[in-house]
């Protein structure tokens, strides 16, 4: 993506539609004609969006710790996306990221990364044209809403009513809840690796 990695920055701001955009043209690039898709937090939204502008491109999509709309977020989430830029770069300077990129100009990225966060949006209607399996990944003390998490799982259908024994009413959709863990630390969860191969590796569904 944009500005992450090893990836240069570009003369344009960040936007979720553009980087997946740049996913697309990767893809079709390489010859790739679909692909599973795991995003955490901005790349979720980023897997998101992909499945949303090109679903021949998605077999399966695994969003990890992301709304589906800004006021997702719990409202002092909010207020730290409105006060990100270029001060905050200050803090990277004694981590990991900073000694893995030292190249980076982390006062140029926060301040794009700040107008990304502050940006409105709600894909609430659009996820739902959404075909491909999706399992959608949250801490059980994460930085969005425990509300949100139901809402944005009931657009797949999960949540609302008993599937029954024969699990006939199962939504293709799963949700996973990892205990322990927040937004910030959700990566290091011991059996999430374990939990998105299960998805992954899982038939597709008939007609797929």
């Amino acid at each position: 993506m944009q500005a992450h990695g090893h990836t240069a920055d570009i003369d344009r701001p960040l936007r979720f539609e553009l980087m997946a955009e740049d996913v697309a043209a990767l893809m079709k690039h390489l010859g790739i004609e679909k692909a599973d898709f795991t995003g955490y937090s901005l790349g979720a939204g980023v897997a998101l969006q992909i499945a949303i502008r090109h679903p021949d491109l998605i077999h399966k999509i695994v969003v990890i710790s992301a709304p589906v709309k800004q006021s997702g977020w719990y409202p002092e989430v909010l207020d730290l996306m409105a006060q990100m830029g270029p001060d905050t770069a200050k803090s990277i300077k004694q981590t990991q990221l900073y000694q893995f990129y030292p190249d980076t100009d982390w006062e140029a990225l926060f301040t794009k990364l700040g107008d990304l966060v502050r940006q409105d949006f709600d894909w609430s209607k659009e996820i739902t044209a959404i075909k491909s399996p999706v399992m959608i990944v949250f801490a059980d003390a994460d930085s969005v809403r425990m509300a949100h998490i139901m809402e944005f799982f009931a657009q797949f259908g999960g949540g609302q009513r008993d599937v029954g024994l024969d699990r006939a009413l199962r939504p293709q959709a799963q949700l996973a809840i990892l205990p322990g863990t927040t937004h910030y630390d959700i990566l290091s969860f011991p059996m999430l690796a374990a939990i998105i191969t299960r998805f992954l590796d899982s038939p597709m569904p008939e007609g797929m």
